[in-house]
């Protein structure tokens, strides 16, 4: 398969690309700044240069062209702002989208987020998750009520990303939710389900599923959360697959 990644030089992506590249695929990842391409190159993945924020529909097409699939884990980043997260985690999943359709693409997976919702309000997930953050994420903006602009607005703009790539008919999606995120080993098992609770879970794990996920396209049209759990992602993902929509 050839896969593109957008947000390429992303900590989980650059695991991703290993993992590809390791099993044989021709993976290649979009990034923004060449000076990022040793990264890739370091792990098997073909840099590809653009600045999602601002290419065009037909430079984004061009880049994916003859792509088996395309990822989309581009995310603003934990501190910036608002405005660059709706640039990002939403604008830019539809420009890929946008991208992949011209160039016939259907096969698209997206890192979302647990608590995605256009309506999350500050403070936006669970209470169980919020305090899960309070505890385990401390530099989220979170004040000691639970409340967040920032991740509210993280929220919002992953919520009408994912709303967006729903509409799309042309396209075979997959939207992928995990927990928090942290740095450790993957343990290879995880919690999936339509909501998993709260959670954390290593990039590599995320990685791992993602990869799983590109050989299973019977998991179009489902999104799932993921966390940390006790469940072989293989089977994890094969459970996907066979799951009917309600």
């Amino acid at each position: 398969m050839r896969i593109v990644i957008a947000g390429g030089h992303g900590r989980v992506a650059l695991i991703l690309e290993r993992i590809l590249a390791g099993r044989g695929d021709a993976v290649a990842g979009i990034i923004r700044n060449p000076a990022q391409a040793g990264a890739l190159e370091a792990v098997g993945a073909q840099p590809l240069v653009a600045d999602l924020e601002t290419a065009s529909v037909a430079q984004i097409a061009e880049l994916v062209q003859g792509a088996d699939a395309v990822v989309m884990a581009a995310a603003a980043g934990a501190g910036t702002q608002a405005d660059r997260k709706e640039l990002v985690d939403r604008d830019a999943a539809v420009l890929l989208a946008d991208a992949a359709e011209t160039a016939g693409v259907r096969r698209y997976l997206i890192v979302s987020s647990m608590g995605a919702d256009t309506q999350a309000v500050d403070g936006a997930v669970s209470p169980e998750f919020r305090t899960y953050l309070r505890e385990h994420d401390p530099h989220n903006g979170q004040d000691e009520n639970g409340s967040s602009p920032l991740f509210g607005a993280y929220l919002r703009a992953k919520g009408a990303a994912d709303e967006a790539l729903r509409a799309r008919t042309t396209l075979d999606l997959t939207i992928l939710r995990p927990g928090l995120l942290n740095n450790d080993n993957g343990t290879g098992r995880i919690r999936m389900a339509p909501s998993a609770g709260a959670g954390s879970i290593p990039r590599e794990d995320v990685a791992s599923v993602l990869a799983a996920l590109l050989d299973a396209p019977a998991t179009a049209g489902k999104t799932a959360e993921i966390i940390s759990g006790g469940t072989p992602i293989p089977r994890a993902v094969a459970a996907l697959a066979q799951e009917t929509a309600p």
